[in-house]
Order: structure tokens, then sequence, then C-alpha cells
């Protein structure tokens, strides 16, 4: 297994890029500002349920077919763009109720899973996995597997941290949002153009590995 201090520092890095907001963080940030706590802390459940897929990738070594082979990572690449893109132009397009304060919600089940597909096809997260992880594993310290697992574990626990700070932290600041039919349909146009900015960078950019 990975020494200590290998694993502190892969922490340290974990962090730092869990911090930055992607598309996962959009997402459970506007489920939380619509919805609530509870609806941002599910999403952030079904953001790592998500995240499970890549680490049981990387450690059955599909990640390494995804990097040799330039088709399979630009479809996993485009797949992602494009359900960004998805989300953006549903959120454009929807219409709440102008007489009432009541926001539509979604269950729990569709929260869970559309935080599960958006993780799954999340750009980010399978270039942490396919490019960042791996470097920490060391073969002469033992199979490569469990040590994938254990990063990937680290992954998680400190991604549910920091994506559920987000949660609550949105969810405290939303009531004012919330309560009001103008600011909700901002809220709508303007996390449908995030959206739509993060299909077209994830679109455009990202070369694949080597």
């Amino acid at each position: 297994m990975p020494p200590v201090t290998t694993l502190a520092i892969f922490a340290a890095a974990t962090l730092a890029l869990l911090l930055v907001p992607g598309p996962a963080v959009v997402y459970i940030v506007t489920r939380s500002v619509a919805q609530g706590r509870t609806a941002g802390l599910v999403s952030v459940l079904g953001v790592h349920a998500g995240s499970l897929v890549h680490i049981a990738a990387a450690a059955l070594g599909i990640s390494a077919l995804l990097a040799a082979s330039a088709t399979a990572f630009a479809l996993v690449k485009y797949l992602g763009a494009a359900y960004l893109v998805y989300l953006g132009v549903r959120k454009l397009l929807h219409r709440g109720d102008a007489e009432s304060p009541e926001v539509r919600h979604a269950s729990r089940s569709r929260l869970f899973g559309e935080g599960f597909v958006v993780n799954v096809l999340n750009p980010k997260t399978a270039i942490f996995f396919l490019a960042f992880l791996p470097q920490f594993a060391d073969p002469s310290r033992g199979p490569i597997m469990p040590q994938i697992v254990l990063l990937g574990a680290i992954w998680v626990v400190l991604g549910m941290a920091s994506d559920g700070t987000y949660a609550v932290l949105s969810s405290a600041l939303a009531g004012r949002l919330r309560s009001s039919a103008r600011a909700r349909r901002r809220l709508d146009v303007g996390s449908g153009m995030v959206y739509l900015g993060l299909g077209a960078v994830a679109a455009v950019t990202g070369e694949r590995p080597t």
C-alpha cells in the first residue's frame, strides 16, 4: 500500500481539485438552492455513487483502455458535454408558476439518478482517474488494484465532505431566491447558462491522455 506521506499528498491534491467548481458542484448547488438542503445532500450521494463507477473502472483497467483509445476517450467526453447541454436547455426552457412561491420538486430517486449520471459523464472526474490518480499507485508496494481502491475511497470521502459543504451553504443562502418567482426564473436562466458553458468547454477542451 502507498506510504502515509504519499496518501497525505494525494489527499491534499484531491481536496484542492474538488474545491474547484465543476459540473457536479454546479448540479449540487443548483438543486440545493431550488429544493433545499436535503435535495442537495441526496444529489451529493448520487454524484459520489457515480464516483464509484470511475473507481471500479480504474481498478479494473478500463481507464487504461480509455487512455489508449482516442475514440473511447472522445465518446466519454462528448457524452458528458451533451448531457450538460441537455441540462442547460431544460433549465432555460423551464417556466415556473409566476403566482406560486412553490418550486416543482424532483423526487429523491431522480435527484440521486441525475447526480449519478452527471458524475459518471463528468470530464473532470474522468480526467482525474485517467491521468492523476494512477501516479500515486506504486507497483513496487504490492498489487495495483487495492491501491487504486484505497485512493478512490479517499476521493469519495473528501468529495462528500466538500460537496456536502457546498450543498449546506448554498441551501442556507437560498431562502429569498426560493420565495420569489422572478428570482427563481433568474436562477433557472443563470444555472442553465452555466450548464451550457460547461458543456461547451467540455466539448472543445482536453486532449486524450498519453
